[in-house]
């Protein structure tokens, strides 16, 4: 882990907040000259802290607006299965996140759909790609919190 002190906490709230912000504004904010912030976000990039910069898109705007949790048991627990089922989490646009879990449950599957015969298309897809003991998936229908932002 990199140690950071809470300026440069401060610089990441902000730029979890508007990334598009520039470094006057993100300056004038944490109290600090624009070299300096640009020197901490330096940093900050170099040392993986700050992975990507991204723009958040409308999903219902998008057509996309059911997002489905998909429970997955598998009866196969090998390297090689899990590389199948890694790159095929990989390859579908769908997949916004895949989770190996503790307990019951193998695996959490976080998607983006528009509809529920887009899911449908979806679950074809993944069952002719692996072979999964079972599969059960829970449409949201309150989407109640929604964040990228970390608690800095």
């Amino acid at each position: 882990m990199v140690e950071i002190d809470q300026i440069d906490r401060r610089i990441l709230r902000e730029l979890q907040r508007d990334t598009t912000r520039s470094l006057d504004e993100v300056a004038d904010l944490v109290g600090l000259s624009r070299n300096a912030v640009w020197r901490r976000v330096r940093f900050l990039e170099q040392a993986g802290i700050i992975r990507d910069r991204v723009a958040l898109l409308d999903p219902d705007k998008l057509g996309l607006g059911l997002t489905v949790f998909v429970q997955v048991r598998t009866s196969s627990h090998d390297p090689d299965w899990l590389a199948k089922f890694a790159r095929a989490m990989r390859d579908t646009p769908e997949v916004l996140g895949a989770y190996r879990m503790t307990g019951d449950l193998d695996y959490l599957i976080r998607a983006r759909v528009g509809s529920v015969q887009d899911y449908d298309r979806f679950y074809q897809r993944l069952i002719a790609r692996l072979p999964l003991s079972d599969v059960s998936a829970s449409f949201v229908m309150e989407e109640i919190k929604e964040t990228t932002q970390l608690p800095v």
